[in-house]
């Protein structure tokens, strides 16, 4: 499965120096797909002299042509679809719609930059002398090394490499050893648009190793890093001894909250979708469900009425609604977690275990407690699997204060249909996004990110491009 694929360096797929390798496991079946190649110091070299190399080169490509090129990959992304999803489904496990789905928001986000690309605007400011005029502009900040995750791995790649290739930035991106391989791919499909050598390289292996080898580099002038509050922290301390910018995009423990004037079963097939897509190893997943005293009982059981008829299994299958978790540790940390909730006092209403039927496979059912309190391990720490637990509120402005009891602000839901409490929780909620009444929040369009200790810095909308550039002030006299 990787052998056709290696390190991407200049252009061109080459073995790593070492010829060293790691085994990719299907999460479904833990089988082994392949062996991936794995970088060695030689190789982290060759990728900043490469990347150093293909800067000089796309920043002075004029901004009409870098943006033709960007489109040519969305464009080639959706001819590709059915490829890069099957990826998402043997390496991350999730159901082969769902893959299609991600692959799709990718190009999306290539297509928005693409036109982003063009819309670099500088800016005159009147000056306070006769005879001076005060200028801005903008100019790539340099090489960017993009640390991306596997939960979306290519949806995540999308993000960073093509907001630097807008900027005219050159990119060293370095996909998770979990899912290399739509990463992998979409090398190819930069270089079928004609993307020139050395613009975009990957390198695949240990996390760290390559991580700290680029943060050491004077060449990296950016980080742009989507993972744990812990590994977050690493990075920026890392990144502060050169001075390299980072945007960093953390964990997330996002409040459902719940109001009594909605419609019940709408809200409903909204937290199903939103709670089990990629089986809760989401960083917008919403973990601390909010419900209202008066509709808690009927939101509950609607909402496990229709999770018990969620299809668990191998995504590849046809109907597979929830595949498997990503690794047999997230599993063990998931059940783990299970028990703390248990012995802490929470009732288990659904799920809790392992499903029958599966002599393979990380899987988990969709689990659902009742009696859960503030206080617990489960509402402090980001479960990243498909737990629900389940509290209830009296007030809007208690529930408000309870929501914001915690370090991490991605995103919060909010459902209601009083005009008042949807403004007020819009603006009191203490996250980087609010989904009032809908459950689409990651749009190409808009900006992404959080606040508190999910990092800072946005993905999308017309602000990401900025966390790329460097702001010139030139103070101009006209004569002298």
């Amino acid at each position: 499965m990787y052998s056709k694929f290696g390190q991407f360096i200049n252009g061109q797929w080459q073995q790593a120096e070492k010829n060293e390798t790691y085994d990719v496991i299907n999460p479904a079946t833990e089988e082994i797909i392949g062996k991936a190649s794995k970088a060695s110091s030689v190789d982290v070299q060759k990728a900043l002299k490469s990347a150093k190399k293909g800067l000089e080169i796309w920043k002075n490509t004029l901004p009409w042509q870098r943006s033709y090129i960007i489109r040519k990959i969305a464009d080639l992304i959706r001819e590709k679809k059915n490829i890069l999803a099957k990826w998402l489904t043997l390496e991350v496990g999730k159901p082969l719609l769902e893959g299609i789905g991600e692959v799709g928001s990718s190009a999306d986000i290539f297509e928005w930059n693409a036109e982003e690309t063009k819309r670099i605007f500088g800016q005159t400011v009147q000056s306070r002398f006769q005879d001076t005029r005060v200028e801005i502009y903008y100019q790539p900040v340099g090489v960017v090394a993009a640390l991306i995750p596997w939960n979306f791995p290519i949806l995540l790649a999308a993000r960073k490499i093509s907001t630097a290739l807008a900027a005219g930035c050159s990119v060293i991106c370095k996909p998770d050893v979990i899912a290399p391989g739509g990463v992998m791919e979409l090398m190819n499909i930069c270089k079928e648009a004609g993307l020139p050598d050395g613009v975009v390289n990957l390198l695949s292996g240990d996390p760290a190793e390559i991580s700290n080898e680029l943060l050491e580099s004077d060449i990296i002038k950016k980080i742009s890093i989507t993972g744990s509050t812990r590994v977050g922290k690493l990075i920026l301390k890392k990144a502060a001894d050169k001075v390299q910018r980072v945007t960093m995009e953390l964990s997330g423990h996002s409040p459902f909250i719940v109001c009594e004037d909605v419609n019940i079963n709408n809200v409903a097939d909204i937290a199903i979708a939103t709670k089990f897509r990629n089986n809760g190893q989401v960083c917008i997943s919403p973990n601390r469900f909010y419900i209202q005293e008066k509709r808690k009982d009927e939101f509950v059981q609607v909402f496990m009425d229709k999770a018990k008829k969620l299809k668990i299994g191998n995504g590849l299958d046809e109907g597979v609604q929830i595949g498997p978790l990503s690794t047999a540790k997230r599993l063990e940390e998931v059940e783990k977690l299970v028990e703390t909730t248990k012995k802490e006092g929470a009732k288990v209403l659904m799920g809790g275990k392992r499903p029958s039927g599966f002599n393979k496979g990380y899987f988990y059912e969709p689990t659902v407690f009742d009696n859960v309190k503030d206080n617990f391990t489960i509402m402090r720490e980001e479960p990243f699997g498909p737990l629900v637990p389940i509290l209830t509120f009296k007030t809007f402005d208690e529930v408000i204060d309870r929501a914001n009891n915690n370090d991490l602000g991605l995103c919060s839901y909010l459902y209601t249909n009083s005009m008042d409490q949807a403004h007020r929780g819009s603006e009191l909620l203490e996250s980087g996004v609010v989904a009032i009444n809908t459950g689409a929040v990651a749009v190409a369009e808009a900006p992404f990110g959080g606040i508190k200790q999910t990092g800072y810095g946005r993905e999308g909308g017309s602000m990401a491009i900025k966390d790329y550039l460097n702001t010139k002030y030139t103070h101009m006299g006209l004569k002298i």
